[in-house]
C-alpha cells in the first residue's frame, strides 16, 4: 500500500509529464501527417508508373500485372448486363382514329407481330370497320380523357397533352424487362434491327433522351434546336420514364400554355437536368417533294426511322407510297445495317464517279467528283414551308444540267443472296428508270454512261462489320456492255480513296 506521499509524488509526476505528453503528441501527429503525405505521393507515383498507358514501362512481375488488372476492373468496369435485344424495347405509336385507315400500311411495313412490343394509342375506340382488330397490328389502347385532369381548363392544346401523356400511359402498362421506350407517330417507319444495334451502345440504367432535330431550320427555331421531334421518334431509357411518370402531370400544369407535345416533353426533361443525345439515323422529314437527294446521301449512321411520307413524293418512281416503303424494306430484311449507307468509289479508266446508297439508289457521274461534294445531298426537295435562308440543317448542292456534274440515276430493283462455293454473296441490282437526257461530259474524254442500264453491287456478310467507316470498292464492266459491277471490299492500309 502506497503512502500518501508516494501517491502525491506520483500525481505530481503525472501532472509534470502532461505538458511533455501534449508536445510529444503534437510532434507525433506532425510526423504521422508527413509520413501519410509521403505515402500518398508514393502511391500516386506507383499508380501513374504502373497504370498510366503513356509510360512505356511494362511491369514484368505477374503479381503487379494481376493487381493492375484487378484494380482497373474494379475502378472502371460497369455492372454487366446481357446485350440489348428487341424484347427490351417497347414502342408507343400515337395516332387518331380519323386517319388510321391511311396509316396502317406504314405500321405493317415494319411491325413484327408476336415479336415487337408496343401499343398504338388512339383518341377513341376503333369503330366496326377496324374490328376485329387484326393480329398483324400492334395492340391498341385508348388514351385517357384529358378533360378529367385538374389542369384541363388551363391547357392550351388538349390534343398535344394527350400525345405527351402517352408516355405515362405506356409506362403504366407495366411491361417487364423494359430498357427503352420509343415514342413515335403512327406514320413513322422503323428499322428495328438497326434500332437494337444503336441502343445497345448506351447504358440503359442511366437517364437517356435520344432523338433528332428537324431537317428544317425554322422548325427548330420555332421550338428548340435541342428538342427531339416525335415524328422521327424519340427514345427514353426506363429509369428516365420511371422518374418522369411521377412528375409529368405537374410538368404539364407548369407548361400548360405549350402548343406542342415534343416541346412540353423537352421542357420537362430539361427541368430534370436531362439533355438531348442526337442520333442522325432518325428522320423527321420536314421537307416537301422529292427526297431522293437526301436518301441518296444519307449520313454515315445506321438508318433508324423515317416520317412524314404522306407529305413527300413516293421514294421510288412508278410506285405509290406504300409499295415504295415495302420495296425498301426488302433490302432492310437482307442487310439492315447497310441500308442507305453511302459508298463512293471511282472508275479511273472512264473517269467515272459512283455514289451508291445501298438498298435505294446508285449514281454515275461522268467525271471525278470529290467525295466531299458527293456527301452533300442534291437539293431535289423543297422547304417545309415559307421561310428565309438557310432552309436546312445540312449542306446541299443544287441540281445541275451540266453533263459533268449531273448523275445518271439508278434505283434499287432486286436483291439476290447467292452461294458461290462456300461463300455467300448478295447481289443488289439497281436499274435505270429514265435516260439522263444530256450530252456526254467532254472533259472526261467522252466516256458516256448512257449505255449503262444496270448496276450490280456485290457484298458479303463477313464484310458487314469491316465496312463501317470504310467504303472501298472495285468496278468492272461486265460482258454485257449495259451492266456495271461494283464489288465492296476492305480498304488497303494507306489507300488513297479520294
Amino acid at each position: 500500500m502506497r503512502s500518501p506521499r508516494s501517491h502525491n509524488s506520483t500525481t505530481t509526476r503525472q501532472k509534470q509529464a502532461n505538458p511533455l505528453s501534449f508536445g510529444f503528441l503534437s510532434k507525433s501527429l506532425a510526423i504521422s501527417s508527413l509520413i501519410l503525405a509521403i505515402s500518398s505521393l508514393i502511391l500516386i507515383s506507383l499508380y501513374i508508373f504502373f497504370f498510366d498507358e503513356s509510360y512505356n514501362y511494362q511491369p514484368s512481375s505477374l503479381l503487379l500485372r494481376t493487381f493492375q488488372k484487378n484494380f482497373q476492373a474494379t475502378a472502371t468496369r460497369p455492372h454487366s448486363h446481357p446485350p440489348t435485344n428487341l424484347s427490351h424495347i417497347v414502342i408507343g405509336m400515337v395516332g387518331a382514329l380519323k386517319t388510321l385507315k391511311h396509316k396502317t400500311a406504314y405500321i405493317k411495313a415494319w411491325w413484327r407481330p408476336n415479336v415487337s412490343r408496343g401499343y398504338l394509342f388512339l383518341d377513341r375506340a376503333p369503330t366496326s370497320e377496324f374490328l376485329p382488330w387484326p393480329s398483324s397490328y400492334p395492340p391498341f389502347r385508348v388514351n385517357e380523357d384529358v378533360t378529367r385532369l385538374k389542369v384541363y381548363p388551363k391547357i392550351a392544346n388538349p390534343i398535344q397533352v394527350r400525345i405527351v401523356r402517352s408516355i405515362l400511359e405506356i409506362f403504366r402498362e407495366g411491361d417487364k424487362n423494359v430498357r427503352w421506350y420509343v415514342m413515335s407517330d403512327d406514320d413513322t417507319i422503323f428499322v428495328l434491327d438497326n434500332l437494337v444495334e444503336v441502343l445497345a451502345k448506351y447504358d440503359h440504367t442511366r437517364y437517356h433522351y435520344i432523338g433528332t432535330s428537324s431537317e428544317f431550320v425554322k422548325s427548330n427555331s420555332d421550338f428548340s434546336f435541342d428538342m427531339a421531334f416525335g415524328g422521327a421518334g424519340y427514345i427514353l431509357s426506363y429509369p428516365l420514364v420511371a422518374a418522369l411518370s411521377t412528375k409529368l402531370d405537374d410538368c404539364i400544369e407548369r407548361y400548360s400554355y405549350s402548343w406542342f407535345s415534343d416541346l412540353t416533353l423537352h421542357e420537362c426533361l430539361t427541368d430534370l437536368g436531362v439533355i438531348l443525345t442526337e442520333e442522325k439515323g432518325l428522320h423527321q422529314i420536314d421537307l416537301r417533294g422529292d427526297i431522293s437527294g437526301l436518301l441518296s446521301s444519307h449520313p454515315q449512321s445506321p438508318f433508324l426511322s423515317i416520317h412524314h411520307l404522306d407529305t413527300v413524293d413516293p421514294i421510288f418512281p412508278s410506285m405509290n407510297r406504300s409499295d415504295s416503303i415495302n420495296h425498301l424494306m426488302k433490302a432492310a430484311k437482307v442487310d439492315p445495317s447497310r441500308l442507305l449507307q453511302q459508298t463512293i468509289c471511282y472508275h479511273r479508266p472512264s473517269n467515272w464517279s459512283f455514289s451508291i446508297s445501298w438498298g435505294y439508289s446508285a449514281h454515275i457521274y461522268e467525271n471525278i467528283i470529290p467525295r466531299s461534294t458527293l456527301r452533300r445531298p442534291i437539293e431535289t426537295f423543297s422547304r417545309w414551308r415559307n421561310a428565309s435562308r438557310p432552309f436546312y440543317m445540312f449542306n446541299t448542292r443544287l441540281p445541275s444540267k451540266d453533263p459533268c456534274r449531273a448523275p445518271h440515276v439508278f434505283y434499287f430493283d432486286s436483291i439476290d443472296p447467292r452461294v458461290d462455293g462456300r461463300k455467300t454473296k448478295t447481289v443488289t441490282t439497281f436499274s435505270r428508270v429514265a435516260p439522263r437526257g444530256l450530252v456526254s461530259c467532254s472533259s472526261s474524254g467522252n466516256h458516256s454512261a448512257d449505255s449503262i442500264t444496270k448496276i450490280e453491287v456485290y457484298t458479303s456478310p463477313e464484310f458487314r462489320l469491316e465496312m463501317k467507316g470504310k467504303d472501298c470498292c472495285d468496278i468492272v464492266h461486265a460482258a454485257d456492255i449495259h451492266t456495271t459491277r461494283v464489288t465492296y471490299r476492305s480498304c488497303v492500309e494507306g489507300e488513297i480513296i479520294a
